[in-house]
């Protein structure tokens, strides 16, 4: 657990570069927009996490998984980011189990 509560807020370079990608060129954001945001991610980050720990909990499991993500997703009302979500995953379990099958056949 975080000992002090700024330890909870996402690194500034990743906010920045999250920002940057999300609006068109020549936007410019000010210092207290970016900690604004920053710190609204991190509250959201740990709203999630609980909703998704509640749905672990139900099922008597100590792990989160990505069902549990999803399920916390609708639970918030978040639906039109559930079909996005899961294609991120899917694409993401792709590319690993890809890796997974080329450092397992080649050979040095």
């Amino acid at each position: 657990m975080a000992e002090r509560p700024e330890d909870l807020n996402l690194p500034n370079a990743v906010i920045t570069r999250i920002i940057k990608e999300a609006l068109p060129d020549g936007v410019n954001v000010s210092k207290e927009a970016r900690r604004a945001i920053s710190q609204a991610a991190s509250v959201f980050v740990l709203y999630a996490t609980s909703c998704a720990n509640n749905f672990a909990m139900k099922a008597k499991r100590k792990t989160l998984n990505a069902g549990d993500v999803l399920a916390a997703m609708e639970e918030m009302e978040f639906e039109q980011f559930l079909e996005p979500l899961r294609e991120a995953l899917e694409g993401q379990y792709v590319r690993g189990a890809s890796r997974k099958y080329q450092n397992k056949h080649t050979s040095y």
